[in-house]
């Protein structure tokens, strides 16, 4: 943990230790892919995922007695600003070299479906997906959330489709939300197996390289044992997973930000017009400083998150504000470094192009800006207007 604005040693270390991994494994290892891959082929996966776990940095939120580190929710953004700085970084973290993002509901089931899903899952460095958003729109999960399931016997029945679901063609299983009756209590959680009789996906093309998929539930039959926590609970478990979800995906993107600043500021010594460098324009300074002054700012407000999480104090409108901001800043500050580059700013010889339209999509993923405004101002007027 931190105390006041300096970090503890051991999270100097843990952050040195994953900027050293970085820089040594994961940004050599990227120039011999293609620019827009999503993904290191399955040879070199392999390779940084075993030296991520040699590092200790392996499921960051998985328990320890289950194969992961669970590390706190302060280490967990420490990592995911350092462990973001590369070309897929906005996407794939550290090339997915400390596994990939483990829908942490699962841990909340029973000891069986822990075991039958989560272990298998961590141990071969596998992925789960998520199933909330539904073509029906609506940015509160609980009242847009059409699919249905209906008890039959020994199985529940799900019938209904999910968009924009990530990670699916990777994972062997996921948690879909599912309407079993009416109202917020009215959802429930399901781990349904990619191979699930009456399942299927198709891809959805989007801006980035790698597509999000559509779901379809088509009579898919889920045995009764696959149904995660209490019925009609499922709205609770998705809010687990989705606030605490907010603060490393906030970091991760101050890390794009904090990366494509040290390119420009390099960039701006070194290339020269009307006969004097970039760094002289007044314009270019500005640029650089606001950047700079946005991106602490957003460290901050991170930080301030994850430490009320740990602590276990209330922190879900702290989450919120670490997500508006960070997400906004973000693009922002590649914005800016794109200008300053100029044409070369697009060109994919550099990654901001990438990280641009990558970045475009954090400002949706995990609630969009309106919706975090909207629950921040709710909590300075009231729940309800």
């Amino acid at each position: 943990m931190s105390e006041g604005f300096v970090l503890s040693d051991e999270m100097e270390m843990l952050r040195d230790n994953v900027r050293k991994f970085i820089k040594k494994e994961i940004l050599p290892r990227e120039q011999l892919i293609d620019l827009d891959a999503p993904f290191f082929p399955e040879d070199i996966q392999k390779e940084v995922q075993q030296l991520g776990r040699e590092l200790g940095i392996w499921y960051v939120d998985a328990p320890e007695k289950y194969g992961g580190a669970d590390l706190s929710i302060f280490a967990q953004t420490i990592i995911a600003e350092e462990a973001s700085q590369h070309r897929m970084g906005a996407y794939n973290a550290a090339g997915g070299a400390f596994g990939f993002e483990l829908p942490n509901v699962i841990f909340k089931g029973t000891p069986d479906q822990i075991e039958r899903f989560a272990v298998p899952t961590i141990q071969k460095g596998g992925s789960g997906f998520v199933g909330i958003t539904e073509p029906s729109g609506g940015s509160d999960p609980a009242r847009a959330i059409e699919t249905k399931a209906v008890r039959d016997g020994n199985k529940w029945i799900l019938n209904g489709s999910k968009i924009f679901i990530s990670a699916v063609e990777f994972a062997d299983w996921g948690v879909v939300y599912a309407r079993t009756s009416e109202g917020r209590n009215g959802i429930t959680a399901f781990l349904v197996e990619i191979d699930a009789p009456g399942f299927s996906y198709k891809p959805i093309p989007v801006i980035r390289s790698w597509y999000p998929k559509e779901l379809v539930f088509d009579n898919c039959e889920i045995p009764l044992e696959n149904q995660l926590g209490e019925e009609g609970q499922g709205f609770k478990l998705a809010e687990h997973w989705l606030t605490k979800g907010r603060i490393p995906y906030a970091a991760g993107c101050i890390g794009i930000a904090v990366a494509a600043l040290k390119m420009a500021v390099e960039y701006t010594k070194q290339r020269v017009t009307f006969k004097t460098p970039l760094a002289d324009k007044q314009a270019i300074q500005w640029m650089i400083a606001d950047s700079e002054v946005e991106i602490k700012a957003a460290r901050w407000l991170t930080w301030e998150a994850a430490w009320k999480a740990d602590r276990g104090e209330p922190f879900k409108n702290e989450a919120s504000i670490a997500k508006l901001y960070a997400t906004e800043v973000a693009n922002r500050v590649v914005d800016r470094c794109v200008q300053i580059f100029g044409g070369m700013g697009v060109s994919k010889e550099f990654p901001f192009e990438r990280w641009f339209r990558e970045l475009r999509i954090k400002r949706i993923g995990e609630g969009p800006s309106e919706v975090h405004r909207m629950v921040i101002a709710r909590n300075l007027l009231g729940e309800r207007r």
